[in-house]
């Protein structure tokens, strides 16, 4: 099955907006961390994190509405009982079947 999810999701959230979203925050963190260490106020620097984190996941969401983001919305995981169930359908039939079987499971 990890093979059908491979194939169905291309971008795996590699996208420009994610990108800079992870890349600004831990900028952010790492020169406020810096910062109280080398003696400055922890919670000056704690703020001034909190903000910049919050300005940065604005920017990341205008990122993303300007098409910059994941296209599609994430799959949705099946429950446990469509999981269970395409497990024991796994036994009898063949392998095209059961990915069928998973992804109508994760669709429903």
């Amino acid at each position: 099955m990890a093979d059908a999810h491979h194939e169905e999701h291309e971008d795996h959230g590699n996208t420009v907006s994610a990108w800079f979203l992870t890349v600004s925050w831990i900028v952010a963190w790492s020169v406020a961390g810096a910062a109280i260490i080398m003696g400055g106020g922890l919670v000056l620097w704690t703020g001034l994190a909190l903000g910049a984190s919050v300005v940065f996941a604005v920017i990341a969401g205008l990122l993303k509405r300007a098409g910059l983001g994941r296209k599609e919305p994430r799959p949705v995981p099946p429950t446990r009982e469509q999981w269970e169930a395409a497990r024991a359908s796994e036994g009898t039939k063949g392998t095209d079947e059961v990915r069928e079987v998973a992804a109508s499971a994760g669709r429903a």
